[in-house]
């Protein structure tokens, strides 16, 4: 009976460790102020690329207290965190309708649109044809048929210049509309270096309508350098970028006054340290030490700006999408190589390496008579759960609001984590175990013999 009582006084002993920490501020490593403009109801703040490197990974430990809070134990500030993409739109394919020949040897079609708003439209056309010139006049209707009353939306370049080595664009850069239907008519003429080819309507082979402006993406900066080496067919910038600080886009400046026409290949390769190697908070330390492999993104930038065949020609794209997984939970090495070619290396001003802009929204009136601070830097947190972010909805031009200098917290002090007796004394549960199941097994065998006795 005894015995029984102690295994069950030890069992429960096990079970008495302390539940998830709380969050509070004296316990995370770092804080910065929150500045809120004047206004009332959801303010945003956007989180810049000096958080992630010690917050814990997927920002879990990331809170909101007043000012002071350490101490006087006042309750965190819910809020919600939000990246920008155009998460309500994708690229949908406008229908090809009408499609043949027009007068003066156009080509006419229409275009039935998505029902959403939009800007840019892609059209498709046989990437066998090139080297050519076209000019696209473009008109917004809601009743297929009746371009009488359609509205005339502009006349747009389009162009293939292959033989120069300056790219392809066959996109109408629309202001932003909601026609139900475009009515294209395309006029189609051979560029410079042409080796003569037709321009008929099967050329035509669809289109793809592309999130509006207004839904896509805004990048913050993460970082930026001016320094390119240039050796042989290459220009490079590299960069050393913290754990867990993403990177999505590369995007380059060109000195001011440059105006050359250009098509360029880029390259972006990414190298994690090996594990182990940082000391920021929530570092993989499970690795075992070998070094990565590279991870590379390949794009192109580029710039045509030029008269053709009477039409001007005005395109320009100076980012790459590149969406790195290498420096997630380790720093890494970021190199971003432009290929020169036989061609003159580019005078690049500045090489930037950018993310999706994320912000952390909140209710002003919880800033009411005091301050607000952010605080992160305790890995040992789980992410909170707050009505707020499940219900939230983003305001259109919320109150802005923004993040001071990181700081050491001046309140911090490590949390101490008491244990409970079994967890401290591992072995003495085993003992104790060991000679518990041996008394039961005495007292199962006396038993077994005072029966057999009696028989």
């Amino acid at each position: 009976m005894k015995a029984a009582l102690l295994l069950g006084f030890l069992m429960w002993q096990a079970g008495t460790a302390d539940g998830p920490p709380v969050a509070r501020p004296e316990h995370m490593r770092y804080e910065r102020e929150i500045s809120v403009a004047a206004g009332a109801g959801q303010a945003c703040a956007a989180l810049d690329a000096a958080v992630f490197p010690h917050a814990a990974p997927a920002l879990t430990d990331v809170r909101i207290f007043p000012v002071g809070a350490a101490a006087g134990g006042a309750r965190e500030v819910p809020f919600a965190v939000t990246m920008s993409e155009g998460v309500a739109e994708e690229t949908e394919a406008a229908k090809v309708l009408n499609l043949g020949a027009g007068a003066g040897g156009t080509i006419v079609f229409d275009l039935e649109m998505p029902s959403r708003a939009y800007t840019d439209v892609a059209l498709d056309l046989d990437p066998a044809v090139q080297d050519f010139i076209a000019t696209a006049t473009v008109s917004g209707m809601n009743k297929l048929g009746s371009t009488a009353e359609a509205t005339r939306l502009g006349v747009f370049t389009l162009f293939d210049l292959t033989t120069q080595r300056l790219s392809r664009d066959t996109t109408l850069p629309l202001a932003e509309s909601n026609f139900r239907y475009l009515h294209v008519v395309l006029k189609v003429t051979e560029a410079a270096g042409a080796k003569g080819g037709e321009f008929v309507p099967s050329m035509v082979e669809g289109a793809e309508v592309p999130p509006s402006r207004e839904a896509q993406t805004i990048y913050t900066a993460v970082a930026e350098t001016s320094e390119i080496a240039t050796a042989g067919r290459e220009s490079k910038a590299s960069f050393t970028v913290p754990a867990r600080v993403p990177v999505e886009r590369i995007s380059f400046v060109l000195a001011p006054g440059f105006s050359g026409n250009f098509s360029r290949d880029v390259k972006v390769s990414a190298t994690a340290e090996a594990a182990g190697s940082s000391d920021g908070v929530g570092d993989d330390a499970a690795g075992d030490g070998r070094a990565a492999l590279p991870e590379v993104v390949t794009g192109e930038i580029l710039r045509v700006h030029t008269d053709e065949a009477g039409q001007a020609i005005r395109t320009e794209r100076l980012g790459v999408p590149a969406i790195l997984g290498a420096n997630l939970q380790r720093a890494a090495k970021v190199e971003v190589t432009v290929e020169n070619g036989d061609d003159q290396p580019l005078p690049i001003a500045a090489v930037r390496l950018e993310m999706r802009q994320r912000r952390i929204c909140f209710d002003t009136a919880a800033a009411a008579g005091a301050g607000l601070a952010l605080y992160y830097g305790d890995a040992d947190l789980a992410a909170p759960v707050y009505d707020y972010e499940r219900l939230f909805v983003a305001a259109r031009k919320p109150v802005a609001a923004e993040l001071g200098v990181e700081r050491m917290n001046p309140e911090y002090k490590p949390e101490v984590v008491t244990l409970p007796f079994t967890e401290r004394h591992p072995e003495v549960l085993w003992v104790v175990l060991i000679c518990v199941v041996s008394a039961l097994g005495v007292v199962a065998l006396k038993s077994a013999r005072n029966v057999g006795v009696r028989r």
